[in-house]
């Protein structure tokens, strides 16, 4: 029989072990990542920009408790980021968490820091109610400051505190601009692409004439919507440009359709034919694909009309992506009235399809009118994975990217109310910039979050097998379970029925 003083001896060992542990784990912190798009491991860009901080960094995180649990989580998976990124930059990140509703001080520090509450519903006592609730941080460095208002459960957190810390680091932000002259979008209807470059860019209209050049200070320009001819001189320029090791992202309508007149035409822009010289021919149709977005339609029954959500087919929904920077991470792009592409160029420059339609798609000629009231069946969509975007290379060296929408990033369109676009059309955009401009650093970490994969678009096999797994796996674990715990009862009576002898 053991002794109270090794009983005593190895509660000590424990408590010491444990101790150790802990003091060790400030140090060596690691955890195990088996999540798909490795949501918990952080990036090779972001051990870059903290590890080599210049000066130090301080996030205050003005986050609200007693939160529902399904929000709370976002609180921890924040704090754990932070305590990595602490860890990584050997002290030069150190962060505190606040409660902004302990106090109205608090509450008001947080405000006026950029720190604004949302209102959640919370269940208490069977009732729900309306609580407000902080979920944001400020980054401090040196007398600089930058706020993330809203950490939005799911988001991709990770690249929101990169980002920051880059752009408090950035000296000389290099520039990015929206080719204008020929009706194309300019940076104030794309307020969404705007946000987002503004983080490591100085985003800018600029116009070509014929007596100006494009800037060398231009790390890469776009060419989004243009609805009016580009004269060849204005082009030439562009290719003077290119040969000076610009960047250039072409975003086009070759087609457009109208739905007020259901109508659907050609665009010429002059772009085309200098597309086609360098190998890329956009395609002179409208996609049409089987898996594509909704349209509200105004239908007469009797004395009554109502509004009906219709899908059509000219609105492709996109989820077949190249494994490249630009499109890493990406789930679902809508490209309205896009047209697709083909590459005939020679070896010497490499084509990288980036996006493509469906298994069930096809091509509609122009012009044509719409028929809002069709049947469609599979016959129409005959082809596969047509390509819709992609990236040029010339020895390696990254130079142009082609899509066939140039409306798929732009709030505003004919000077309408500006309109939200969906995340990864915002991505596809900024992320084909960052390619461009080689700093692609933190095109992963923008689509780096939990991502919506709803169990209807799984393949049959991997919805039974979940779902069985679910099932099956406590109901195995209890039965383990329950025979470990039968067989050590077993020894256990077995060795108090037994009788030693001298």
């Amino acid at each position: 029989m053991r002794t109270r003083k090794s009983y005593y001896n190895s509660v000590l060992l424990i408590i010491g072990i444990l101790l150790l542990t802990n003091i060790l784990s400030n140090d060596y912190f690691f955890r195990l990542d088996f999540t798909k798009n490795k949501r918990y491991t952080l990036s090779t860009a972001t051990e870059d920009i903290v590890e080599n901080l210049l000066e130090p960094v301080t996030v205050k995180a003005y986050f609200s408790e007693n939160l529902p649990p399904n929000i709370a989580q976002t609180r921890q998976d924040f704090k754990d980021l932070l305590l990595e990124y602490a860890s990584l930059s050997d002290g030069n990140l150190v962060y505190e968490f606040i409660n902004p509703n302990e106090t109205p001080e608090k509450e008001q520090e947080a405000a006026q820091s950029g720190i604004n509450p949302v209102m959640i519903n919370v269940r208490e006592k069977d009732q729900m109610k309306q609580q407000k609730a902080f979920m944001g941080a400020v980054i401090e460095m040196g007398e600089q400051k930058d706020a993330i208002p809203f950490m939005q459960p799911g988001e991709a957190m990770e690249y929101a505190l990169t980002s920051s810390i880059k752009k408090l680091s950035i000296a000389d932000k290099p520039s990015v601009a929206l080719i204008q002259g020929h009706g194309e979008a300019a940076t104030t209807d794309m307020l969404q692409v705007a946000q987002s470059l503004s983080v490591l860019y100085s985003f800018e209209d600029l116009t070509i004439t014929d007596t100006t050049d494009i800037p060398d200070r231009i790390k890469t320009i776009a060419i989004v919507a243009p609805k009016d001819t580009i004269p060849a001189s204005h082009l030439a320029k562009i290719d003077d440009y290119l040969s000076r090791g610009g960047k250039v992202l072409v975003a086009l309508n070759k087609v457009d359709g109208n739905l007020q007149n259901a109508y659907g035409s050609s665009i010429y822009t002059g772009l085309t034919g200098w597309l086609k010289n360098k190998g890329v021919t956009v395609e002179n149709q409208f996609l049409i694909d089987a898996s594509c977005a909704s349209i509200s339609v105004q239908q007469q029954q009797g004395p009554f009309t109502f509004q009906s959500q219709i899908q059509f087919p000219y609105l492709p929904i996109l989820n077949n992506f190249a494994d490249h920077p630009i499109t890493k991470g990406l789930e679902t792009v809508i490209l309205p009235f896009a047209s697709p592409l083909t590459f005939s160029g020679d070896s010497t420059v490499n084509f990288t399809p980036l996006a493509f339609s469906s298994d069930q798609s096809g091509t509609s000629a122009v012009p044509t009118y719409f028929d809002i009231q069709k049947q469609w069946t599979e016959s129409d969509f005959p082809l596969q994975r047509l390509v819709v975007a992609g990236a040029m290379e010339t020895n390696g060296i990254a130079q142009l990217v082609v899509i066939g929408d140039g409306d798929f990033a732009v709030n505003t369109r004919n000077g309408g109310e500006p309109q939200a676009v969906q995340p990864d059309n915002i991505s596809l955009f900024v992320n084909s910039i960052d390619w461009l401009s080689d700093d692609t650093g933190l095109i992963d970490l923008r689509t780096k979050g939990v991502t919506s994969r709803p169990l209807d678009q799984l393949e049959e096999s991997t919805q039974a097998t979940l779902k069985y797994t679910n099932f099956l796996l406590p109901i195995l674990a209890v039965i383990i379970y329950g025979i470990i715990r039968f067989q050590r009862q077993r020894i256990l009576r077995i060795k108090r029925m037994e009788v030693s002898y001298e």
